[in-house]
């Protein structure tokens, strides 16, 4: 199968240089509609009016972690098969354990390369 590089892509961090460093790593690798959240509030609320093949999202953000954003996106019946990817500076094995158990599909760990991120989305949307 093979990926859809057109489709919608969601990236959230609160930290701007962050959102542009993982827009110009997806842009790239081919994907290029992209779309920035600062928080998991903007970010949930862009998910449920738009149409989005994959979110991209920092674990540390306030005042909704990308924990919690995760939660509430595989919560709602429309969201919660979407293809979510957890950006953290952590490896912390508990932290691993928590996205798994929320339903993350993919998790990477900074600092990251293009090649790091195009692995991992393959992963994620060509085994969905």
């Amino acid at each position: 199968m093979s990926m859809d590089k057109s489709m919608n892509v969601l990236i959230v961090d609160d930290y701007k240089t962050m959102l542009r460093i993982i827009r110009n790593l997806l842009k790239q690798i081919d994907f290029n509609n992209v779309e920035e959240a600062m928080d998991g509030g903007e970010a949930l609320s862009k998910l449920r009016t738009g149409n989005y093949g994959l979110v991209i999202s920092d674990w540390n953000m306030q005042p909704m972690t990308g924990l919690e954003l995760l939660t509430e996106v595989r919560k709602d019946t429309r969201l919660k098969t979407l293809p979510f990817i957890m950006i953290t500076a952590e490896s912390k094995i508990e932290n691993v354990v928590a996205a798994k158990q929320a339903g993350v599909s993919n998790y990477i760990v900074k600092p990251f390369n293009a090649e790091t991120l195009k692995g991992k989305i393959e992963k994620v949307l060509c085994n969905a």
